[in-house]
């Protein structure tokens, strides 16, 4: 979790990068290295340079893979929040987000929404504990200041 300015916030997740980052390396180099090795044996197989090569590529597609899981970000400013989940994100101002909320027993936080729609926020997750509190006190923290301000405008103005 990072803070960039007063008003915006920068928030990733640990563990599961902690996780996926090593994993990732490890699917590279066991692939290098089996392909590397991969040679002509007593079966009959041959093996030449292409499949080698191609043995090389999927640790590196799969690794590739892994990391999709080290992605999610937000990022809150004075316009809204962009959350950028594995494979998109999407910008939700403020004014359309009701509250900030990590339900009992669910692995990460959400933005709740008119409808009874929600945007998951997998860059707040459970698994990073104490983090994850920090995270949303200063998410929510920022919805209040922003709902809170718009609020008092309209009713100025």
């Amino acid at each position: 979790m990072t803070t960039t300015s007063a008003t915006a916030l920068v928030i990733r997740p640990h563990k599961v990068r902690l996780f996926v980052v090593p994993v990732a390396i490890a699917l590279v180099i066991v692939f290098v290295v089996v392909a590397f090795f991969l040679k002509d044996g007593a079966t009959g197989v041959r093996f030449g340079t292409a499949d080698q090569v191609s043995l090389a590529a999927i640790g590196v597609a799969l690794a590739c893979g892994a990391l999709v899981f080290a992605r999610p970000k937000v990022v809150a400013d004075d316009e809204g929040v962009l959350v950028r989940n594995a494979l998109w994100g999407q910008k939700v101002p403020w004014r359309l987000i009701k509250a900030v909320s990590f339900p009992d027993g669910a692995p990460w936080a959400r933005l709740e929404l008119p409808a009874d729609e929600y945007v998951p926020v997998v860059a707040i997750h459970a698994a990073d504990g104490e983090r994850a509190v920090l995270a949303i006190r200063e998410l929510r923290a920022l919805h209040r200041k922003f709902v809170e301000g718009s609020a008092t405008d309209q009713a100025a103005g």
